[in-house]
């Protein structure tokens, strides 16, 4: 029998499970360089980590006062950020042998993302993550985006589980407050260590200040087992 019995997990996919900002950094920027912005740097892609595509894509509008519609930019980042995933999407190693463990314990288990349905299932596609996360929300499937629990809250019903049961990993700050938002234990693991203490990870039952690199399969493991006699019905 599991160890992990009565445990779910929610993965946020983009700088957790995968590292994926720099695709999603060169696709922002080619955009807005299509679009007369020509000097768009990672220190302010940084201030776009963790909320969802579409919500990035209409402060970029705003702040650049950019003529197309918010559906065009956001096509367009799309569409950029697809061509790049399909080849050139790193897993994290770690994650993804914390992955396997769940898988071969039998844990419930979804990706959560403020990413497109066709943008996470070609990254799931791309590292072979799909075979053992099949359960996928995308923020563009409900009313609000990270930190609003809502892609949470739907993993949940998706998966049959409570809330209560479910444990997140997450490397942003507005993904970490949403996971305590929607009454869920959470693993923090900052994408952007300089922000590790933004309020958003505050609530964060395990955080992890050195990032992926503080992260490992089996200490997450056993982090969770020692979880288990308090996570739901027996």
């Amino acid at each position: 029998m599991s160890t992990l019995r009565g445990i779910a997990v929610i993965f946020d996919l983009d700088g957790t499970l995968v590292d994926s900002e720099p695709n999603y950094y060169e696709a922002s920027r080619q955009t807005l360089a299509a679009h007369g912005v020509p000097d768009f740097g990672w220190a302010e892609h940084e201030r776009y980590v963790g909320i969802s595509t579409l919500e990035t894509v209409a402060l970029l509008k705003e702040r650049y006062g950019l003529g197309p519609s918010v559906a065009e930019l956001l096509a367009d980042v799309n569409r950029r950020y697809l061509r790049l995933a399909r080849v050139a999407t790193h897993a994290y190693p770690e994650m993804r042998g914390f992955v396997e463990l769940l898988a071969g314990e039998g844990v419930p288990m979804a990706v959560a993302s403020g990413s497109s349905p066709e943008a996470i299932d070609a990254i799931l596609s791309a590292t072979g993550l799909g075979a053992f996360v099949p359960t996928v929300v995308s923020a563009d499937e409900v009313a609000r985006g990270k930190p609003a629990p809502d892609v949470f809250l739907e993993a949940a019903r998706r998966l049959g589980v409570a809330p209560a049961d479910c444990v997140v990993l997450e490397d942003a700050a507005p993904g970490a407050a949403a996971a305590r938002a929607a009454g869920m234990r959470c693993i923090a693991i900052p994408y952007v260590s300089g922000q590790a203490d933004a309020a958003g990870f505050a609530g964060a039952d395990l955080l992890l200040r050195g990032g992926q690199a503080a992260f490992t399969a089996r200490a997450a493991y056993d982090w969770l087992a020692g979880l288990a006699p308090a996570a739901g019905p027996r």
